[in-house]
C-alpha cells in the first residue's frame, strides 16, 4: 500500500457488508487502504454469486485488513458493541457507512391503506433507527478520539435512496424510511460541521442486488426500470461503491450535508 491510496490509515465500519452494496463498498474501501469492520446479521451472503467467500475473508485474502462483527443494526446494545469492537481491534473509528437496509415492499408491494403496521415498524427499525443508532455511537467515538492526520474527526456516509428524494410505486414504508435517512444526514452535517465531521448520503437508483431481483419479480418489470434510467439502465453495486470512496476521502473535503443521487439519470426528470 502507498500513501496515494485515498483511505490510507482510516478505519471503516460497513453495515450490511455481507452482500450487495455493502460488500462492494467494503471491497473498494480495502483497495483504497482502509481497515474494515464488516457488520451484518451473518457473514454469509444472500446471493449464490457472493456466498463462496465472506466479505472479510475476501479482503484478507487480497492483502487487506478486516474483521466481521455480527450485528443486529436495529438493536442499541449491539450497535454500541460494534463501535466498541472496532476500537478494540483498530484503536479508532474514522468512517461509518450505514448501509444495512430492507425493502419488504419489494416482495409484497402495497399502497398505504393496505400496508401492515408490522411492515411499517420493521422497515423503520431496520432502515431508519439503525442509522440513528450507528451515528449516535460513532459520533461519540469520533469526538472522543484524536482527529485523523488530516485534522478531520470522521466521515459518515448513509445509504439512502432515490426514494428518499422522490416517491416510488407502492412502497410507502421504504420511501418514508429513506426520507428519514436523508433528512437525518443533513441534520448531522449541520450539527457536527464545527467538529469537522462529515455527513453525506448516497441515493442509489435501482441497483442490481438481491432486493433488485425481488423488485423485478414482484413489482416493476426489467424493461420499465431500464427505461427509467436513461444512462446505461439499472446500476451495479460498484457504481455506488466508487462514490462511497469519494465521500470518505479528501476528494470531498468541502462537501457535507449532500444527498447525492447515483442513479443513471433517474431523478433528472
Amino acid at each position: 500500500m502507498t500513501e496515494s491510496l485515498r483511505l490510507q490509515n482510516k478505519v471503516a465500519i460497513i453495515t450490511g457488508a455481507s452482500s450487495g452494496l455493502g460488500r462492494a463498498i467494503a471491497i473498494r474501501y480495502a483497495q483504497e487502504g482502509a481497515k474494515l469492520v464488516c457488520a451484518d446479521l451473518t457473514a454469509t451472503a444472500r446471493s449464490q454469486e457472493e456466498a463462496t467467500i465472506t466479505t472479510h475473508a475476501l479482503i484478507i485474502q487480497n492483502g487487506g485488513s478486516a474483521i466481521f462483527v455480527r450485528t443486529d443494526v436495529s438493536d442499541a446494545t449491539q450497535m454500541k458493541n460494534l463501535i466498541h469492537s472496532t476500537v478494540q481491534e483498530y484503536g479508532r473509528l474514522d468512517i461509518l457507512v450505514n448501509n444495512a437496509g430492507i425493502s419488504v415492499e419489494a416482495r409484497t408491494p402495497a399502497v398505504l391503506h393496505l400496508t401492515d403496521e408490522a411492515t411499517w415498524d420493521l422497515t423503520m427499525r431496520v432502515n431508519a433507527k439503525s442509522v440513528f443508532l450507528g451515528c449516535k455511537y460513532a459520533l461519540a467515538q469520533m469526538l472522543a478520539q484524536e482527529p485523523h492526520s488530516s485534522g478531520d474527526r470522521g466521515w459518515i456516509i448513509n445509504i439512502s435512496s432515490i426514494m428518499g428524494i422522490i416517491a416510488g410505486p407502492e412502497n410507502p414504508s421504504y420511501c418514508a424510511s429513506k426520507g428519514a435517512v436523508s433528512q437525518l444526514t443533513r441534520q448531522i452535517a449541520l450539527d457536527y460541521a464545527p467538529k469537522r465531521i462529515y455527513s453525506n448520503a448516497l441515493c442509489p437508483g435501482y441497483t442490481q442486488t438481491a432486493i433488485f431481483k425481488e423488485t423485478t419479480n414482484n413489482c416493476t418489470p426489467w424493461d420499465d426500470l431500464n427505461r427509467r434510467h436513461p444512462l446505461k439502465g439499472p446500476g451495479f453495486p460498484d457504481d455506488i461503491a466508487k462514490m462511497a470512496v469519494v465521500l470518505a476521502s479528501d476528494d470531498a473535503s468541502w462537501i457535507t450535508g449532500v444527498c447525492l443521487p447515483v442513479d443513471g439519470g433517474y431523478t433528472a426528470r
